[in-house]
C-alpha cells in the first residue's frame, strides 16, 4: 500500500492503479507508464511500468508533477475482443497445476490471476495465435513445494483422459519450478506408450517483471508440443538470454539454480533439443533422447498409482541410523538413500540399513551432481550389496519417484526387479558431456 500522502495525491488527480500516468521529477526528468501497486518495503516510492517493460520507482519527495495520461481499461473490456481460434492450428491441451507462468497481473489490484480461457491466454501472449489453439483446464492450484505423490496420480489421470477424449497434438503442463523435475519423472513412468509430447513448463520470474521468462518458455513449449516427437519433457530457458529454450528428457533433468532463468540442466546427459522460438524451429541435439510419434507402438496406457510410503534420505557425517529405523517402524515400503561418492553410507548405520533391507525395498543413489553409483569398487559398497541394497544409476529424485511408482503399481517384490530396468531412459548407461 502507498503512504497516505501518496494516496491523497493520486486521489486528487483522479489516478488509480493501472492508469497511464506521467511523472515529472524535480530535476526535470519525465517518465510515462502504468501506475503499479506498491508491494515493496517503502510506501513513499511511486512505481510505474515503462513502455520498455521495466519498472521504475520515483520517491514522493522528488515528484514535481504527476498527471493522468489515460484511464486503464477494465479487464472485462480488454477481453471483449473475439478470438479467431483458427481450426487449421493444432490443438494443444494446457493443464495448470499452479505457479506463475500462465498468470496475468491485474494492475488495478496488484493481484496475479490465472488465465482460464484461450482468449485470456492469447491476450497474455499474442504470439501463441500463430502456433496453436488451446483448451485450458485447471487441475490444481498449488505451489510446487506442496506437490504430493498422490497428486501425481491425479495429474496422470487428467493427461490420460485428455489424450483419450480430445486427441490433442500435445499436452502442456504449467508447474511451479521447485519440484517440476519430480513431476516430469512421475508422468514419464505413469504414461506407457505415450505417442504425443507432454511438456512441463514453468517460470523463474513472474509475468509482472521485465525479466520474466514466462512468455518465451510457453511459446517454446507450445512449439515443441506441436512437434513430431513423443514423451515427457521439461522445456525451460537454455541460457541467460531469450534466444532459445532447452528441451530436457523428463527423467534426466534437475533444477540446479534457485533463481536463474536457465535453472534447469540435463544431468549426465545432453539436452534432447533446443527451441529457437523466434525462428519457429526445433533443433535436435541428441536424437537418442527423442522418440518420434510413429515409433511408438500400442495404445497409451495409464499406470498411475504411486506409493506414499517411500522416503528419500540423504546421508551425511554423523547421520543417525535411527532415522532409517523410524521409517521401518512406520511400515515404509521403500527407501532411496542419497549416498556419498560412488554410493556409500557410514558403516555405523549398516545395522539400520540391513534391518531396512529385510522390511522394505532399499535403493542407493549418489548425492554427487554428476556421475553414478558403482558399489563394487570399495568393500563398504560390496557389503551394502550383500545386504540387498539396489544400486540405481539415475538421479535421486528420479529413483524416488520410480520406486514409489513401481511399488504402487506392482508391489514390493516386483519393484526390486523393476528398479534396474530402463523404462524411460532414466538409467545412465553411458555418462558423457561432463
Amino acid at each position: 500500500m502507498y503512504a497516505e500522502e501518496v494516496k491523497a495525491l493520486l486521489e486528487e488527480k483522479g489516478i488509480e492503479i493501472g492508469d497511464r500516468v506521467k511523472i515529472v521529477r524535480k530535476d526535470g526528468k519525465e517518465f510515462v507508464g502504468f501506475l503499479m501497486p506498491r508491494t515493496y518495503y517503502n510506501p513513499d516510492v511511486i512505481v510505474i511500468k515503462l513502455d520498455n517493460g521495466y519498472n521504475i520507482g520515483v520517491a514522493f519527495q522528488e515528484v514535481k508533477e504527476i498527471a493522468l495520461v489515460e484511464k486503464s481499461k477494465k479487464r472485462e473490456e480488454s477481453c471483449e475482443e473475439e478470438v479467431e481460434f483458427g481450426e487449421e492450428k493444432p490443438l494443444v491441451s494446457l493443464l495448470s497445476t499452479g505457479g506463475t507462468i500462465a498468470c496475468r497481473v491485474d494492475y488495478r489490484t496488484g493481484g496475479v490471476t490465472p488465465v482460464l480461457t484461450a482468449s485470456d491466454l492469447y491476450s497474455l501472449i499474442p504470439e501463441l495465435r500463430e502456433v496453436a489453439r488451446f483448451s485450458l483446464k485447471k487441475i490444481m492450484n498449488i505451489f510446487s513445494e506442496n506437490m504430493h505423490v498422490k497428486y501425481y496420480e491425479k495429474l496422470a489421470k487428467e493427461v490420460y483422459s485428455e489424450i483419450k477424449k480430445n486427441s490433442p497434438r500435445g499436452v502442456i503442463i504449467t508447474h511451479g519450478t521447485d519440484t517440476m523435475h519430480f513431476s516430469s519423472s512421475a508422468l514419464s513412468f505413469a504414461l506407457k506408450n505415450l505417442n504425443i509430447p507432454v511438456v512441463f513448463v514453468g517460470a523463474q520470474r513472474s509475468s509482472d517483471r521485465a525479466s520474466s521468462d514466462a512468455a518465451v518458455n510457453l511459446i517454446s513449449s507450445t512449439l515443441f508440443a506441436c512437434s513430431e516427437y513423443a514423451g515427457v519433457y521439461i522445456c525451460m530457458h537454455e541460457g541467460l538470454s531469450d534466444d532459445s529454450c532447452a528441451v530436457h528428457l523428463g527423467t534426466r533433468v534437475r533444477k540446479l539454480h534457485s533463481s536463474r532463468r536457465d535453472a534447469f540442466k540435463s544431468v549426465n546427459s545432453s539436452i534432447a533439443a533446443r527451441v529457437l522460438w523466434r525462428e519457429r524451429r526445433i533443433e535436435v541435439v541428441d536424437e537418442k533422447l527423442l522418440k518420434k510419434r510413429e515409433e511408438v507402438e500400442g495404445e497409451v496406457e495409464l499406470l498411475g498409482r504411486f506409493s506414499d510410503r517411500v522416503a528419500l534420505v540423504k546421508v551425511y557425517p554423523g547421520f543417525d541410523g535411527g532415522i532409517i529405523d523410524y521409517l521401518v517402524d512406520k511400515n515404509y515400503e521403500g527407501l532411496v538413500i542419497e549416498g556419498t561418492g560412488l554410493g556409500h553410507a557410514p558403516e555405523y548405520v549398516f545395522d539400520a540399513i540391513e534391518r531396512a533391507c529385510k522390511n522394505m525395498v532399499v535403493c542407493m543413489t549418489t548425492q554427487c551432481i554428476f556421475g553414478a553409483v558403482n558399489m563394487h569398487v570399495y568393500s563398504s559398497g560390496r557389503d551394502l550389496l550383500k545386504m540387498g541394497v539396489i544400486p540405481c544409476r539415475m538421479l535421486p529424485e528420479t529413483a524416488f519417484v520410480k520406486l514409489s511408482w513401481a511399488i504402487g503399481n506392482f508391489g514390493m517384490e516386483e519393484a526390486r526387479k523393476i528398479m534396474n530396468q530402463n523404462i524411460c531412459m532414466e538409467i545412465f548407461e553411458r555418462i558423457h558431456n561432463l
